[in-house]
């Protein structure tokens, strides 16, 4: 009996040793997803033009990295806060920790290089190598052709530098340590011919992370049975939003919508009496930044009509709103 003991003990001490030594790798050699790449950006007019539409319109990094007002539909950005972050994501939100958006005006990473802030957007890692949680969706922004990134980055330099001090961002345990496995290496692509219009609506859908909000997110893994056909639930201002269905499901999705219905579902937003509606306590709200998203082109707009017609239609009724 004693010699049994003395194995199960021995068995116990290895396994413990053996889980602190993988605990303490992840936590001192991930996340690999190699140095920060070194190059200098050329500031042109036209880099910053196509960073300020990327960032605002399509890839809507403005959304979280400003404030907002929360009494108007859609919560549009509040212009003078632009990139000052601070928005906060937590618990209640079923996040495994408390998470701010950083503050990226030239306040905020202005000692950044432009190699670190490119590895920032594309692979989730900061300058110091530690892990952004993904709620920045850089998996999606490590598809986005480099020229694009680098437009990005130039814009952000742009900035009108906001001293905005922004609390560190903290994960609950254990996703403390799984965190540090979260970034991977980019995988960029290639912006599409301007003639491929379904190439082009993909790229579009894809470097806009349209899929994590519209797919439903449970115990930390997306459902891809309902991939893009909405049912991710968000609380927002007095009550939860349920994202969209936008599949092409004729019945529950957008299947019945026409290209230029869609495109003016998004451009109306375009005019400033309906981008700043002011809304009651528990009226319906979203998360869904039409204020930002309708100022894309009508051309992209088309080619992600074009894109979705594409996919796979899904049935699934969801509700949008309901009050809390």
């Amino acid at each position: 009996m004693k010699k049994l003991l003395k194995v199960l003990v021995v068995l116990l001490l290895s396994v413990i040793v053996l889980l602190l030594l993988i605990v303490a790798y992840i936590k001192i050699a991930l996340p690999n997803v190699g140095p920060a790449p070194e190059f200098t950006i050329d500031k042109t007019a036209a880099r910053i033009a196509r960073g300020n539409y990327l960032a605002k319109s399509v890839m809507a990094c403005m959304d979280c990295h400003s404030a907002r007002s929360l009494t108007e539909f859609t919560m549009p950005l509040i212009p003078a806060s632009l990139g000052e972050g601070g928005e906060r994501f937590d618990q209640t939100m079923g996040f495994p920790g408390v998470y701010y958006a950083a503050n990226i005006t030239p306040a905020g990473i202005g000692n950044w290089t432009d190699g670190e802030i490119y590895r920032a957007i594309t692979t989730g890692v900061r300058k110091n190598g530690k892990p952004i949680f993904p709620v920045m969706p850089y998996h999606s922004y490590g598809f986005a052709d480099p020229e694009d990134v680098k437009s990005i980055i130039v814009f952000l330099r742009s900035l009108k530098p906001i001293e905005h001090k922004v609390p560190e961002s903290s994960s609950d345990f254990p996703f403390s340590i799984i965190l540090n496995t979260v970034p991977v290496k980019a995988t960029p692509l290639t912006i599409p011919s301007e003639a491929d219009s379904v190439g082009n609506g993909r790229y579009l859908v894809t470097i806009g992370a349209c899929h994590d909000c519209h797919t439903p997110f449970e115990k930390g893994k997306f459902d891809e049975t309902f991939s893009m056909a909405g049912g991710r639930v968000f609380p927002v201002p007095g009550g939860m939003a349920t994202s969209a269905n936008i599949t092409p499901d004729k019945e529950t999705g957008i299947g019945s919508w026409s290209k230029s219905f869609f495109i003016q579902r998004f451009a109306s937003y375009r005019d400033s009496v309906n981008a700043h509606r002011v809304i009651s306590a528990g009226e319906f709200q979203t998360i869904m930044p039409w204020t930002l998203f309708g100022t894309m082109t009508d051309k992209d707009l088309g080619n992600i009509y074009a894109y979705i017609q594409t996919l796979r239609p899904v049935k699934h009724i969801v509700g949008k709103f309901r009050k809390t």
